[in-house]
């Protein structure tokens, strides 16, 4: 076995042990206060949280957390590539987009993509400068739902960016260089060198971005999508019982959000551990003949 991978022996000290004490009363106070405190109505909340309105809107929710982060992968990759283009025009708009979509409110994007038939009452599709073509309604076109999977995947694009254009710097130059010596073009360069090798680095950060997505969809309840916030918003407008439902929601974010970070956590020790086995794989040698 390797040195670097043989267990450390932890030697326990009367700081750690204190810290376990301190731990412990911290949680049995919460769980107390959470037992015995009526005004939880943990009935009420074991009444709604399997009720068909709440997981009609769990289910809108993650629905429209794979869409959007489907489609902001794409898009993220795109801006990324044009971030990385030696065209100067080019990176001029990958860096304007990631600019402007990063430097405002999410919440104020969905708001504008909702009242964009203010703007534009009417959307020509056609050839440009020609006859050919016809207008479409923007207010049939663009629904608080489709708003919505707009809003959320042009923001969460420009993040997406960063994080493969980090994942493309992480990259080592002499791994370009050498592509540049075997005459590879910038595209042969960016499909056989650069994403391969800036997967470890991307995936990780892509899988938070997954769960800060399942958080971030409860925006869409301004809108009034049916999502889950939004259904149990319904709810509790009807029954007054405020608190109840909203732990409700509570429990199934925090549910999805564990059951994406197993995965997560695996793909990560997967590409950790792909990554260790490259490192700690010997050059090969090369046998020089003698003159």
């Amino acid at each position: 076995m390797d040195a670097t991978e043989k267990p450390r022996i932890h030697r326990r000290g009367a700081y750690e042990y204190l810290m376990w004490v301190v731990c412990l009363i911290i949680t049995a106070g919460i769980a107390y206060t959470l037992i015995t405190n009526p005004r939880y109505h943990w009935s009420t909340i074991r009444h709604y949280l399997t009720a068909a309105t709440v997981l009609k809107g769990l289910w809108l929710t993650i629905w429209m957390t794979v869409l959007v982060m489907l489609i902001a992968t794409i898009l993220g990759l795109l801006v990324a590539v044009m971030r990385a283009s030696k065209i100067l025009p080019v990176r001029i708009l990958a860096i304007c987009y990631i600019n402007v979509f990063r430097g405002t409110p999410v919440l104020v994007q969905l708001i504008l993509w909702f009242n964009i038939a203010a703007l534009y009452p009417h959307i020509r599709l056609g050839i440009p400068f020609t006859p050919v073509g016809g207008n479409l309604n923007t207010n049939a076109l663009i629904s608080a739902t489709t708003a919505a999977i707009i809003g959320l995947s042009l923001n969460e694009a420009a993040y997406m960016a960063e994080i493969v254009r980090g994942g493309f710097n992480s990259v080592p130059k002499g791994q370009l260089e050498a592509g540049d010596s075997l005459g590879m073009s910038e595209a042969m360069k960016m499909r056989k060198i650069i994403i391969p090798q800036a997967m470890p680095t991307v995936i990780p950060a892509t899988g938070n971005q997954l769960i800060s997505m399942l958080k971030e969809t409860s925006l869409v309840s301004v809108l009034g999508v049916a999502d889950l916030l939004a259904s149990v918003q319904l709810i509790y407008a009807r029954t007054y019982e405020t608190i109840p439902m909203l732990i409700v929601a509570c429990i199934w974010y925090l549910v999805v959000s564990i059951l994406l970070s197993y995965p997560q956590s695996k793909i990560e020790a997967h590409y950790d551990k792909s990554s260790r086995a490259i490192l700690g794989k010997p050059l090969p040698t090369v046998e020089v003949p003698h003159a």
